[in-house]
């Protein structure tokens, strides 16, 4: 969700990217959002790594103007973070989030990196910063989820009818393509191969399918003599849709009855033999099929303008200065 991954954008640009200010200016408050401050220091760790990544990678003739709408995003966005902790306390969720719950998203965090906690320890004291800040990042993050969604995930409704008028408003989006599962046998050229080593390898293709017309396992045979894919399951390639297939072979694939056994197709890559298993027309996927896809971008679009709606609310009822 947009939303969310705004705010975790500014979380995470604090845990993983922050650099010292090096800038020779004093420190001052550019923002006051309620009872609390922000200061100069604390934006440039923030925003710091974001301007030298477009000043890195931006080539672009309006750098200057794109520097100066990003750095007032980022600070609104940091606004909004303020606005949505003081929310939080407020309403007693920031008690909700305990020691345990902040420890679980470190250790999964650790897992899906393949970290130990004692290598995430090293790498933290390396760039100067400790498991508390981290902790500390985290669970002002699942504080915030938390927030939004009491306050407005849990109040978005998708209704039947709202998903079946999307259905009928997009539903070029839900043809399904035409697609063909075979089963291949190919014999693949070596490298540099000539004619006479061409010529003996469709001689050996043609002795094959002719063995295979004769009512021989194809995948027998398959498992045996071919060197493409699938070989060790009888060639199985599963259901492959028009344009992802060979055009030698495709051409064949998509005319060739179902069960039939192919004559020799020769490729760039070798000979082949195929043998049609299945066939999937093209058409329209039912509403039944798609409604939990189209249930989600529903559920997304209402999140984005309930968010915007939530959060200018309570910009409304602050008191918020901006310095900068």
């Amino acid at each position: 969700m947009k939303f969310i991954r705004a705010i975790t954008l500014v979380v995470l640009s604090m845990i993983l990217f922050c650099l010292p200010a090096y800038a020779e200016v004093l420190d001052k408050i550019i923002a006051v959002v309620n009872d609390e401050i922000i200061t100069l220091y604390e934006f440039n760790e923030g925003f710091n790594p974001i301007r030298q990544n477009i000043e890195d990678t931006y080539k672009g003739p309006d750098k200057a103007a794109l520097l100066e709408q990003t750095r007032n995003s980022f600070l609104q966005r940091l606004v909004d973070n303020i606005l949505i902790e003081q929310e939080a306390k407020k309403k007693g969720i920031s008690d909700s989030v305990k020691e345990d719950d902040v420890m679980g998203m470190v250790q999964d965090m650790l897992t899906k990196q393949k970290m130990s906690m004692q290598d995430f320890l090293k790498n933290l004291a390396a760039e100067g910063s400790s498991i508390e800040t981290v902790k500390k990042d985290i669970r002002s993050q699942m504080i915030r989820i938390r927030l939004l969604r009491r306050e407005i995930k849990d109040k978005i409704i998708v209704t039947d009818e709202e998903i079946g008028e999307y259905y009928n408003q997009h539903r070029q989006d839900y043809e399904g393509k035409e697609s063909v599962r075979m089963k291949q046998l190919l014999l693949a050229f070596p490298p540099g191969a000539d004619k006479n080593v061409k010529g003996k390898l469709r001689e050996e293709a043609l002795r094959l399918r002719e063995r295979l017309i004769k009512g021989e396992s194809f995948d027998l045979l398959t498992a045996k003599h071919s060197k493409g894919p699938g070989a060790a399951q009888g060639g199985d390639v599963g259901f492959m849709e028009k344009g992802t297939i060979i055009p030698e072979v495709e051409a064949i694939a998509f005319s060739l009855p179902v069960d039939q056994v192919s004559e020799v197709i020769e490729s760039g890559i070798g000979f082949h033999i195929i043998k049609v298993v299945d066939k999937k027309g093209a058409g329209l996927k039912s509403v039944s099929v798609v409604r939990e896809e189209i249930k989600a971008k529903l559920e997304e679009e209402k999140l984005d303008k309930k968010f915007e709606e939530w959060i200018a609310s309570v910009r409304a009822k602050s008191h918020i200065e901006m310095k900068l």
